[in-house]
């Protein structure tokens, strides 16, 4: 449970930096960047398994680059899902996915 946790909030913190950095995606407080963290922990696990399989044949004939943009999908969702969370397109959502992954990678080396 407390690994869980740890991961949440730096997930969280993730997303709050990401989202302070770019100015087209916005998160209204730390509480909603936390909420936001979680919803995507549970799109990549629910959903994006399930549009990475009906998506393989383009995802093997771009090499694996289209997975990007199943990234940036699963971002535009989460920002239907949850009103505290907004990204103004899909452009934004694209940049927000591929900073995103920078930034909590950093916070995982730095943080555990």
């Amino acid at each position: 449970m407390d690994n869980f946790l740890l991961k949440l909030i730096i997930n969280a913190l993730a997303v709050f930096i990401t989202a302070y950095l770019l100015k087209g995606v916005s998160v209204k407080n730390f509480f909603t960047a936390i909420i936001t963290a979680l919803l995507i922990g549970l799109v990549n696990a629910f959903i994006k398994p399930v549009f990475i399989f009906l998506t393989i044949p383009v995802t093997i004939l771009t090499l694996g680059l289209f997975l990007l943009f199943v990234d940036a999908f699963m971002i535009m969702v989460i920002d239907k899902m949850y009103s505290g969370f907004k990204v103004k397109n899909f452009g934004w959502a694209f940049i927000f996915s591929i900073l995103l992954a920078l930034i909590n990678s950093l916070l995982v080396w730095i943080l555990q």
